[in-house]
C-alpha cells in the first residue's frame, strides 16, 4: 500500500481533510457496528424472522463499502471512489429506513456509521472535484 499511500498524499484535498492516522481507527469502530447490527438482520432473515427484502440493502451496503479502497487505491479512480461511496451513502439509508420499523435499534446504533459516510461522501466528492 506505500505507492498508493504516497499516491493519495500527493491528491489535493480540502481543507476539512482529516489526517490520515484517524481513518483506521474510525472504520475499526464503524466495523465493530456493522458486523453485529448487520450480522443480526441477516441472521434474523436466515431464521426468516425477518424478510430478504430488508436485508437486501445491508448486503449492497456491505459490497459497495468493501469496492471502495480497491477502487481508490488500487484502481487509484477518484472518479469511481466517489460513485462509489456515493452508493454507500444511498444503500445505507435505504438500509436504516428499511429496518426502522421493526428494529429500531439497528437503525439507532448505525447513526454513527452514517454521520461518517456522509462526511467521507462529501470528502471524496471533494477529493475529486480538486483533482479533476
Amino acid at each position: 500500500m506505500g505507492e498508493s499511500a504516497a499516491w493519495y498524499g500527493a491528491l489535493i484535498k480540502p481543507a476539512f481533510a482529516p489526517p490520515a492516522w484517524l481513518f483506521g481507527p474510525v472504520w475499526t469502530v464503524l466495523y465493530i457496528i456493522i458486523a453485529v447490527s448487520f450480522g443480526y438482520v441477516f441472521w434474523q432473515a436466515f431464521k426468516h424472522r425477518l424478510p430478504w427484502r430488508v436485508a437486501l440493502p445491508f448486503a449492497l451496503n456491505l459490497v459497495f463499502n468493501a469496492a471502495f479502497t480497491p477502487l481508490q487505491f488500487g484502481l487509484r479512480s477518484n472518479v469511481l471512489a466517489a460513485v462509489d461511496i456515493a452508493l454507500v451513502l444511498v444503500t445505507l439509508v435505504w438500509a436504516l429506513r428499511a429496518i426502522w420499523p421493526r428494529h429500531r435499534w439497528v437503525a439507532l446504533v448505525n447513526l454513527p456509521y452514517l454521520a461518517w459516510v456522509s462526511f467521507a461522501t462529501v470528502l471524496q466528492l471533494s477529493i475529486t472535484w480538486l483533482n479533476r
